[in-house]
């Protein structure tokens, strides 16, 4: 019952991040005040976040290229208040320290270099919308299990991958700028 559990839910994943990636490739970048730059940033920006999340979800690993290529692409249009946005990671550190196991070091790199992307305001905005789309799909995966009388398949053994809620929570930063 447990592989048949973790098929159902990487096949949700792999669904969750298709369409978000395919509704925010299209209305992302194009907004009308968007220059040649920001448009090929955020085109750069979701291309890389998407293959971060393949990678989490086949591998379990975020690789540092990617992190580094997206540290990268927030070089195209640098500020200096930008740099704070390598801070988000912190939180996740900390959570990381405290509890061995939960928090991989890849997920900590892409959310620092996706905050030096957006910045600190923006990047906040991301890591909020990321951890409560996780907490909802926890919440629905054991109320799922609970209605179909099943045993939770070890949810506090199974490690999930983050980068694609990440994803979809910075994605959704950079459409509410």
């Amino acid at each position: 019952m447990r592989v048949k559990s973790m098929k159902n839910m990487l096949f949700y994943l792999k669904i969750l991040i298709a369409v978000s990636v395919g509704v925010f490739m299209l209305t992302g970048p194009y907004r009308l005040n968007a220059g040649i730059n920001s448009i090929a940033q955020s085109v750069f920006f979701y291309c890389l976040l998407f293959a971060a999340s393949v990678w989490d979800i086949r591998k379990r690993i975020i690789p540092d290229v990617l992190c580094a290529a997206i540290l990268l692409t927030g070089m195209m249009s640098f500020t200096p208040n930008k740099v704070f946005g390598v801070l988000l990671g912190l939180p996740l550190l900390i959570a990381a320290l405290i509890k061995e196991g939960g928090i991989g070091g890849g997920d900590i790199k892409l959310t620092a270099a996706s905050g030096f992307v957006l910045g600190l305001s923006d990047g906040v905005a991301g890591l909020i919308f990321a951890l409560t789309i996780v907490l909802f799909y926890y919440l629905g995966l054991k109320i799922i299990c609970k209605i179909r009388r099943e045993k939770p398949f070890a949810l506090k053994e199974t490690a999930l991958p983050l980068a694609p809620f990440l994803s979809v929570g910075f994605t959704l930063a950079t459409l509410f700028k």
